[in-house]
C-alpha cells in the first residue's frame, strides 16, 4: 500500500499559518513608508498584486476544472473548432482594459515622484568606492556642509571575531540629516563607478551614475532613523555601503546644521595648528581603519596582487612626496583612490604618518598637515 504524501498536509498547515498571523509576513511584503510618496507606491503595489492574484486564480482555476472535470478518463472528448472570433476579441480586449486601469493610477505615481521641483532645500549625493557623500546645497542654509558616510560596523564582527550587532552592516559613522515636513530633493551622481541610492521607507532608488545628475524627492513626515543600501552591485565592497538617514523636527535638524558648521571651522582651525607625533598617529589610526582597512587589512598585509601590503611597502618607507602623491592622487587604473579630494589636510597627515610609522615600517618620519598643504599648493 503506498504510503500517503506529508508534504501537502504540511504545505496547507503553513499557508493556513500564514493565513492566521497576517504580521508574519509582513516582512515578506514592501514597507509602507513615511511619504506621501511610499504610501502611494504601496498602494499600486497592492492593487496590481490584488488584480494579479485574481487573473491568477482565474486562469488556473479554469484550467485545473477543465483538467479535473473534462479529462478523457471520463469519457470527455476535445472540442473540434478550429477558431472563435469572440472568444479572440474577448482576450484581446480584456487585458487591454486591464493594462489601462493598472496604467492610469501608475502613470498618477510616477508623475508625481519624478516632480522634484519646489523643494526646500538640496542635497547632493556622491558615491565612492564604497561611501556615500553628502553635500548641502541649499542657499537658504548658512554654510556648505560636506562629510563623507562610511560603514561603521567594527571589523572585528566582520571578521567575525565579535558577536555580530544589531544594525550589522547597517551602521555608518556620518548618517545624512535631513529635516521632516520639508521637501528635499537630491541629486545624484557617482565619483567612480554606478552605485544606487535606495532607502525603502522613502521609497526612493535612483542609479548614481559618473558624469550625470539624477535626482529624487522626498518630504519625510515622521522623525526617526531609515536605512537603505547601495544596489548596484559596485565592487568589492559593494555590501559594505549602507545608507543611513536620520529625519529631525525642523527645529533640530537647525540646531545640528549650525553645530556641524561650528566643526568645520573647528576643522580648519585644527588643520592650522601644531601636531604632536602621538597625536598624528592616533589620527592617523582611525582614518586608516575607515579608508583603508578593507583594502590593505588590518596588519597592513594587504591581498596581493590587487592590494599591495603597507608593511614594508617601498612606497611608504621611501620618499615621503612619492607617498604623497599616491595617497593625494591615487593610482589610475588601479583600485587606489585619490584622496586629495575626500580628506582634509590633517586626515591625509596622520594617516601617511600612521601608515610610515606603523605595521613595522618605523620611518621616523612626522608628517604635518604643513606638509599636505605645501604639497597641494605645488599641484
Amino acid at each position: 500500500m503506498m504510503s500517503k504524501p506529508r508534504f501537502l498536509p504540511r504545505a496547507l498547515l503553513a499557508l493556513l499559518a500564514g493565513m492566521a498571523m497576517p504580521a508574519f509576513g509582513l516582512e515578506y511584503n514592501m514597507p509602507v513608508g513615511v511619504t506621501e510618496v511610499s504610501r502611494e507606491v504601496y498602494n499600486l503595489h497592492m492593487v496590481i498584486f490584488w488584480i494579479c492574484v485574481a487573473i491568477g486564480v482565474i486562469v488556473f482555476g479554469a484550467m485545473l476544472v477543465s483538467m479535473i472535470l473534462h479529462r478523457k478518463s471520463r469519457g470527455h472528448e476535445p472540442a473540434t473548432f478550429h477558431e472563435s472570433t469572440k472568444l479572440e476579441i474577448a482576450w484581446t480586449i480584456v487585458p487591454l482594459i486591464i493594462l489601462i486601469a493598472m496604467a492610469v493610477p501608475a502613470t498618477t505615481v510616477l508623475v508625481k515622484m519624478y516632480d522634484s521641483g519646489g523643494e526646500d532645500m538640496v542635497v547632493e549625493v556622491r558615491g565612492y568606492q564604497w561611501k556615500w557623500e553628502y553635500t548641502y546645497l541649499d542657499e537658504n542654509l548658512q554654510e556648505q556642509v560636506s562629510f563623507f558616510s562610511n560603514l561603521s560596523t567594527p571589523r572585528e564582527q566582520i571578521e567575525n571575531r565579535a558577536e555580530k550587532g544589531e544594525s550589522y552592516l547597517k551602521e555608518v559613522d556620518n548618517p545624512l540629516v535631513i529635516p521632516t515636513g520639508r521637501k528635499v530633493r537630491f541629486l545624484l551622481t557617482s565619483n567612480d563607478v554606478i552605485h544606487s541610492w535606495w532607502v525603502p521607507d522613502f521609497a526612493l532608488k535612483r542609479d548614481a551614475v559618473p558624469g550625470f545628475i539624477n535626482d529624487i524627492w522626498a518630504i519625510v513626515e515622521e522623525p526617526g532613523i531609515y536605512r537603505g543600501k547601495c544596489t548596484e552591485l559596485c565592487g568589492k565592497d559593494h555590501g559594505f555601503m549602507p545608507v543611513e538617514v536620520h529625519a529631525l523636527p525642523p527645529e533640530e535638524f537647525d540646531a545640528w546644521y549650525a553645530e556641524q558648521v561650528g566643526q568645520e571651522v573647528a576643522e580648519a582651525e585644527a588643520v592650522r595648528g601644531e601636531w604632536t607625533s602621538e597625536e598624528l598617529f592616533a589620527k592617523g589610526e582611525e582614518v586608516y581603519n575607515v579608508h583603508c582597512v578593507a583594502c590593505h587589512q588590518a596588519d597592513g598585509s594587504g591581498m596581493a596582487p590587487v592590494f599591495p601590503a603597507i608593511a614594508g611597502s617601498p612606497i611608504v618607507t621611501g620618499d615621503l612626496q612619492a607617498h604623497m602623491d599616491v595617497v593625494y592622487n591615487g593610482r589610475p587604473g588601479t583600485a587606489m583612490q585619490a584622496f586629495g579630494q575626500q580628506l582634509d589636510a590633517a586626515e591625509l597627515a596622520s594617516v601617511m604618518h600612521y601608515q610610515r610609522n606603523a605595521f613595522g615600517n618605523d620611518t621616523g618620519d612626522v608628517v604635518t598637515p604643513q606638509d599636505v598643504l605645501a604639497y597641494a599648493q605645488a599641484q
